[in-house]
């Protein structure tokens, strides 16, 4: 088998990897090839045909398609090499890696490679949500492919498992379609939506009627050939109440699309359930690197390509000088924080992207300290208001200078009050 060879290998067309591919253009570095198991690159901004894409990397608002088109002609301009309905299968090499396409099997080894492959939303077998699997059953990025990408009628009358951010996209989708959503359901006390996105809360839930229904779980799902109901429990009181519905969006609780990582044993985060990371997207394998959603579950597409602009200073370093960390220190937190990112943390190079580690908490707290632990030693103190689940918040890296790369793990723990 022929084995083709490039600088640097990007895996994945999304935003992280779009926007890294760009970077190291301007960076000089040629001979870049991304690798996009879709016929199109841009990611799931796509199908994603509300507002609210692009401030902070393209310093305008477009929509998601629009946002994805001009990632596409940046793409084209720069003329960097992109395969599409291109599926990376395994690695045959440290940075050697064997693909499949229409055109057939073939190798190609890079001097860096990029893993930028996203992550995807649990579905509710994954959820081990008791009951039927009728038709009628979605995720939010299978729902706006059957809408915005197939433009199929799905159902006429909706349940979305979810109060988030990414729920309320998947309103809007719904509402898009013409189809009501009667309820949004989650087990927290409350919506996890903050600023600025409680202005499209309001629209959902004065303007289209998509009442938040909370402290309830799914607890069966009835239907055979099409989905007819969906039972929901209480979890304050116990009560069941079994609610009419045709159409269920199963939103959030994010996994990495991992599977490639692992195949290549790059050393993996728990909590994250993506590759460990140190501040400058090392990952543990030499020339491998990370960037966007597979690190850590969804954030803002403007958010997963400044990573990747972030990654690719990073590549262009390692290309100069072969660097690679061999040492350093798991950044791990302790509940009711969930996760942070990145975490792992070396001496050199450590300074994460944008200046800021990002961490999720598991529930509402308030008058928030979070601290930073080297063994019994504090690096690091920070106060927040209230912190709430399924959103992301920045903890400052100006402690890393206190770090010994050569002692114990990190750890974060958080004193507050529960809200």
């Amino acid at each position: 088998m022929t084995t083709n060879h490039c600088t640097v290998l990007i895996i994945g067309g999304g935003p992280a990897g779009l926007a890294a591919a760009l970077e190291l253009k301007h960076l000089g570095i040629d001979n870049i090839k991304i690798v996009e198991r879709e016929a199109e690159i841009g990611g799931v901004p796509r199908f994603c045909h509300h507002t609210g894409f692009g401030l902070r990397d393209l310093r305008r608002v477009y929509s998601g398609p629009a946002y994805a088109r001009e990632y596409q002609a940046k793409i084209a301009k720069a003329k960097i090499e992109v395969l599409t309905s291109t599926t990376v299968t395994g690695w045959t090499g440290p940075r050697q890696v064997q693909m499949t396409s229409p055109t057939g099997i073939r190798e190609m080894a890079a001097q860096a490679i990029l893993l930028a492959t996203g992550c995807r939303e649990r579905p509710a077998a994954a959820r081990l949500v008791p009951g039927n699997r009728p038709a009628g059953i979605f995720t939010t990025g299978s729902l706006q492919r059957f809408i915005y990408g197939a433009e199929q009628s799905i159902g006429h009358r909706a349940i979305v498992v979810g109060a988030e951010l990414v729920s309320l996209s998947a309103v809007l989708t719904l509402h898009h379609a013409q189809i009501p959503v009667a309820q949004m359901i989650t087990e927290h006390p409350a919506h996890q939506i903050d600023w600025p996105f409680i202005p499209a809360l309001w629209y959902a839930t004065r303007r289209l009627g998509s009442k938040v229904t909370t402290q309830t779980e799914v607890s069966r799902i009835l239907g055979h050939k099409r989905v007819e109901a969906i039972e929901l429990t209480s979890l304050k009181t116990g009560e069941v109440e079994t609610v009419a519905c045709d159409t269920i969006v199963f939103t959030g609780k994010w996994i990495a699309e991992h599977e490639l990582a692992r195949l290549g044993d790059l050393q993996m985060d728990k909590a994250t359930s993506g590759p460990q990371v140190d501040g400058a997207l090392h990952t543990s394998t030499p020339g491998v690197f990370a960037a966007g959603n597979l690190l850590r579950g969804a954030e803002t597409a403007d958010h997963a390509a400044l990573e990747g602009r972030h990654a690719a200073h990073s590549i262009a370093h390692f290309l100069v000088n072969a660097f690679w960390p061999q040492s350093g220190v798991a950044f791990c937190v302790e509940a009711p924080l969930a996760w942070v990112a990145p975490n792992r943390v070396f001496t050199s190079l450590a300074t994460p992207p944008m200046g800021k580690f990002l961490f999720q908490v598991q529930q509402f707290c308030s008058r928030s300290q979070l601290h930073v632990y080297q063994g019994d030693r504090l690096l690091h103190s920070q106060t927040f208001a209230r912190l709430i689940p399924n959103c992301s918040y920045r903890l400052d890296s100006q402690w890393l200078a206190g770090v010994d790369g050569q002692g114990a793990p990190l750890r974060m723990t958080v004193d507050s009050r529960s809200a």
